[in-house]
């Protein structure tokens, strides 16, 4: 495993521990894209501007944003931050996710059905990476999490 100056989870809920956005984004720059050999810090999935923390709220917001739009694998690179992410910041925090789309050059036709399709596919990516139970019942395919393995233990970058 990573060694990072995290604290563990603790029983402690009053615990002063402050959360660093550069040693959240140093604990999982190198995940695996799920399609590419590449880390994501590689791709430019995820940069240290696109991790904020906020002590006073408890709350912690990782914007990822996939390669191309519609990105298939999207959910996949979500699980895989949240997987990596799950013991090792104070459990006052909340960890939130954000799927965010590139911007693309497209002609006027097309560009208002692409932003209301892009908009809808966010939304969902979203709405399935903030979900416990949604999270939960991912993990438990065999499959999936397999996917989510190769890619937070791969030794091929």
């Amino acid at each position: 495993m990573d060694s990072v100056s995290f604290v563990a989870r603790t029983e402690d809920l009053h615990a002063d521990d402050a959360v660093d956005p550069l040693d959240i984004y140093d604990f999982v720059r190198d995940i695996r894209d799920p399609e590419h050999p590449y880390s994501l810090e590689q791709l430019s999935v995820l940069s240290e501007e696109s991790i904020t923390v906020d002590d006073k709220l408890g709350r912690i917001l990782i914007t990822f944003t996939p390669t191309i739009q519609h990105c298939s694998m999207a959910t996949v690179i979500g699980l895989c931050l949240r997987v990596k992410l799950k013991h090792c910041f104070p459990p006052h925090y909340k960890v939130s996710l954000l799927c965010a789309s590139r911007n693309s050059l497209l002609d006027e036709r097309r560009l208002r059905t692409e932003i209301v399709k892009l908009a809808l596919f966010i939304f969902i990516v979203n709405k399935q990476l903030n979900d416990k139970e949604r999270v939960a019942a991912a993990l438990e395919n065999p499959n999936l999490r397999q996917l989510v393995d190769e890619c937070l233990y791969s030794n091929e970058l």
